[in-house]
This record gives C-alpha cells, sequence and structure tokens, in this order.
C-alpha cells in the first residue's frame, strides 16, 4: 500500500532535490537564496515557510546526496559475483563519475569536509558520519571476502579501506580543480591492480 505524502512534504522533498546540485557545485556559503528560488522556481516566503533556514536546507541536501551514492554503490556491488568485483565497483563508478547526475558536482563528502571544515560544525558532522559509514561498508565488505577465502587473509580491512577512500578522494579532488579526468584515471587503473592483488 502506497503511503500518502503531504503537499508539504511533496514540496520538501522538491526543494530538497532541486538544490541538491546547487550546494554540492557552489557549497554551503555560496549559496544564496536567490540560487534557491532560481532552480525551484519558489519564493524565498515558500521555501522558508518549508524550512526553518538555509542550514536546515543544506543538512538535508548532504543527507539525499550522500544516500544516492550509497544506494547505487550498494546495488552495483550487490549485483557483483564475489568481494574482489565488489570492492572492483568503487574504482569504475569514479572513473567514470560524468556518468551519474549524483557524482557530476563532485563527491558531497570531499565537498562538504573541505567548506565546513571550521565553518560549519553540523555539516563537518554530517561529512564526519559519512565518511564513516564508507569505511566500514569497506572494512565489513573485505571481511566478508577474507571469511569467504576470496581475499588474502593477511589484507588489513581497515588498511585498505583508509587507502581506498584517501586514493578515490584524492583523485576526484585534482579531477574537479584540473577540469581533466587525466589523474582520476590513473588513480583508478592504479586502484584497480591493487584491489585485484588482493584475490586469494
Amino acid at each position: 500500500m502506497k503511503i500518502k505524502t503531504s503537499k508539504s512534504e511533496n514540496t520538501k522533498q522538491l526543494i530538497i532535490e532541486k538544490t541538491a546540485s546547487v550546494f554540492n557545485t557552489k557549497g554551503y556559503a555560496g549559496t544564496s537564496i536567490n540560487d534557491l528560488m532560481n532552480v525551484t522556481g519558489l519564493s524565498k516566503g515558500c521555501i522558508y515557510g518549508n524550512f526553518e533556514n538555509k542550514d536546515e536546507i543544506a543538512l538535508k541536501v548532504f543527507d539525499y546526496n550522500f544516500a544516492k551514492i550509497t544506494q547505487h554503490m550498494k546495488e552495483r556491488i550487490l549485483a557483483t559475483g564475489d568481494s574482489v568485483e565488489g570492492l572492483l565497483v568503487y574504482p569504475e563508478m569514479y572513473k567514470n563519475y560524468y556518468k551519474y547526475p549524483f557524482l557530476q558536482s563532485g563527491c558531497p563528502i570531499l565537498n562538504t569536509a573541505t567548506e565546513a571544515d571550521d565553518t560549519h560544525p553540523q555539516l563537518k558532522e554530517r561529512a564526519q558520519k559519512a565518511l564513516d559509514l564508507w569505511k566500514t561498508a569497506i572494512v565489513n565488505q573485505v571481511k566478508r571476502g577474507i571469511e569467504e577465502k576470496e581475499i588474502k587473509e593477511e589484507t588489513d580491512p581497515n588498511e585498505l579501506a583508509v587507502i581506498m577512500i584517501s586514493i578515490i578522494e584524492g583523485a576526484f579532488m585534482q579531477a574537479k580543480v584540473n577540469n581533466r579526468m587525466t589523474e582520476l584515471k590513473v588513480a583508478m587503473s592504479f586502484l584497480e591492480k591493487m584491489i585485484m592483488q588482493l584475490r586469494a
């Protein structure tokens, strides 16, 4: 049975979805109420009639952006044959980030962490939690691979998770700053080889 949503809930969701790429591209400080009005087609009164302030919208948008990536990754990983193939989903997706609308404006964790480090404690906390969830997902994936004898037993799950995330985010940052794919493709190719070497 489909649960009915109220007009207010629908409007809130529309605002979140429409402003998601704006916040991820321009950042919290760089996004103005005029930006929100332009992209949603709604008045200032309508926007702030549904959200208390820009902070609340920014936090909801971060959750929305991160959930889109997480859901996509989960679906792709579940469709693979084993844990090594599951880990290979990460470099494959990020080297082709331009194919995914939710990544075209950048990684929400990287974008948010960079901007909110000292200026927005709540957004920083959101980014920290998202990073922890990502790391935990990789750690658990590696542990399952070791248990299933698909990944070498001497592999350190925590170490691998930290290295994978560092390579991905560092390469993604270079791609966005330089506006080119060269460094990203080199880094993802290296990461793919590293993951393949984990196979037991």
